[in-house]
């Protein structure tokens, strides 16, 4: 049995996972995580490790996590190839016909998703190449010598140059739009195509101006008649109808052009009628190519036109003075897309804009605004009797004096190196311990592991009254966590939604005037 899933499904599932992240049912976040990579691949910096995928691993990926993003209905979009229009560049035209039997011209794509049959231009509007100066001469067409700038709604030449060409416009791209989601390989399609009013007339345009556009000369044919003769309302048949075209015989009573004018509707195949046009019958019969347009004419649905089987999901990280979720001054070596994760301690979906993965300390003490913390150093805290809790530096405030790690498996009997084997003798035991306001006996609420020992602030917010910011020489700083008795539980529940995407990527150092854009492309 041979079967194939074809184009229109990917285009569904790109479709319904665009809407699926538009529901309030669900939620998106971007985040960022991993800050000691070469703890878990000495070669990370040059060569990052492919993410492995398993129970385990996504357990990980939580235990690494710092900060999260929500990714909203305007940040993602379906995208489709980028081909950027540059003079002397011969491009594929647009063709209902193209299969690995029928190849694309020049560009020998079996797919017309893969052709460049459509164009980005400098100021940022999309066309559609529907003739590219293929002739019987030409078979594979002719470098793009005009750039298109018009907006009309018919297909036409972008020049003077005589390159053959004919584009037909399809869309503009907005400042933000591009800013989102083009990237160097795709571009996006506007979005609610269907309905959308900026977009409007090319719609309607589809359904009102005639269907069949072109007709391309594969053999011109020999002595047709009387030489340099214009026929017009030559009949186009086929399983559709009305469609008419203007056939010119040139001085060697050959065909010259064929040139559409009556669309006609209802076309699937279509054949140039010479006979029934007077045109007269020559020694070898000329052969030409009906081109028939999408579904719906050209523009009817951008979605199918161009192949938009993909979806980009953007985020934006920067620093946020009143929700500061994203750490400075340490690294991040991880990206990824996480659906549905749910509030700390909770079963309700996470719906927070920003949102911190991690465990925060709020400390006090004599010079804790001179207290270093060094990143991914060890803290310790006596909890009890015979019970330490350790963690690892992610981020100290000196001016705030809150203390951001983290805790995973690595202090519990495991290394991260290769990752899940086993230590037999920890140092601190094999049960992770929190750092917390409310030791057991003979325990402290001293944090070791600083340039000097800073303790658990434990008045500083409570059950009912969180703390969540702090005034300090008359000038509130908020914390972006809500801390009770001087320790804050991460925002997101770990371990909860399902992790879609996970990208390893050389260790970026973040400052404080810094931006980070991501872009995530999900390929259906």
């Amino acid at each position: 049995m041979a079967a194939i899933i074809s184009d229109n499904l990917r285009i569904l599932n790109a479709k319904n996972f665009l809407a699926g992240v538009s529901t309030s049912d669900n939620s998106y976040y971007a985040y960022v995580g991993l800050p000691n990579p070469t703890d878990y691949d000495t070669s990370w910096e040059t060569s990052p490790p492919s993410p492995m995928e398993s129970f385990n691993q996504l357990n990980n990926f939580w235990d690494t996590a710092i900060a999260m993003k929500k990714i909203s209905s305007d940040d993602i979009r379906r995208v489709v190839h980028k081909w950027p229009w540059v003079s002397g560049t011969t491009y594929d035209m647009y063709r209902n016909d193209i299969t690995v039997l029928n190849v694309a011209l020049p560009s020998n794509v079996v797919s017309l998703y893969d052709s460049s049959s459509f164009v980005l231009t400098s100021d940022y509007r999309v066309y559609e190449c529907l003739q590219n100066g293929t002739t019987p001469e030409n078979p594979s067409g002719r470098p793009s010598l005009d750039e298109p700038t018009f907006t009309d709604l018919e297909p036409r030449a972008a020049g003077t140059s005589g390159d053959g060409y004919l584009w037909k416009y399809l869309y503009s791209l907005s400042p933000s739009e591009i800013v989102k989601f083009e990237t160097d390989t795709f571009m996006p399609v506007p979005a609610d195509w269907e309905t959308n009013t900026a977009d409007a007339a090319v719609r309607e345009n589809a359904a009102t101006s005639g269907q069949l556009k072109i007709v391309t000369i594969s053999n011109r044919g020999v002595g047709l008649g009387t030489a340099n003769r214009t026929y017009t309302r030559v009949p186009i048949r086929g399983d559709g109808s009305g469609a008419e075209a203007t056939v010119v015989v040139n001085n060697d009573s050959k065909i010259e052009s064929v040139t559409i004018s009556n669309g006609g509707s209802g076309y699937t195949f279509g054949t140039v009628d010479l006979a029934a046009g007077g045109v007269p019958t020559g020694s070898t019969l000329p052969v030409f190519d009906v081109i028939i347009p999408p579904p719906g004419g050209h523009g009817a649905n951008i979605y199918t036109e161009l192949g938009a089987f993909r979806v980009v999901l953007y985020a934006r990280i920067e620093n946020d003075a009143e929700n500061p979720d994203f750490i400075t001054g340490n690294q991040i070596a991880r990206v990824g897309i996480v659906e549905s994760p749910k509030s700390y301690d909770s079963d309700a979906l996470l719906t927070l804009d920003k949102a911190s993965a991690v465990y925060a300390l709020k400390l006090v003490g004599a010079g804790y605004s001179a207290t270093t913390f060094n990143s991914d150093t060890q803290i310790t805290q006596t909890v009890g009797v015979g019970s330490t809790a350790f963690g690892r530096v992610i981020a100290y405030d000196q001016v705030t004096g809150v203390l951001k790690y983290w805790q995973d498996r690595f202090h519990c009997g495991f290394t991260t190196l290769p990752m899940g084997s086993k230590n037999t003798d920890p140092t601190y035991g094999f049960e992770m311990h929190r750092f917390t306001a409310d030791i057991g006996t003979n325990g402290s609420l001293n944090i070791l592991g600083g340039s000097a020992t800073l303790a658990i602030q434990t008045a500083f917010g409570s059950a009912s009254n969180p703390g969540i910011s702090t005034l300090i020489n008359s000038k509130t700083y908020y914390l972006g966590q809500s801390f009770i008795k001087g320790v804050s539980p991460p925002e997101a529940k770990k371990y909860s939604g399902n992790m879609l995407y996970i990208d390893n990527r050389p260790s970026v150092t973040r400052s404080t005037n810094q931006k980070e854009d991501i872009k995530v492309i999900v390929n259906f």
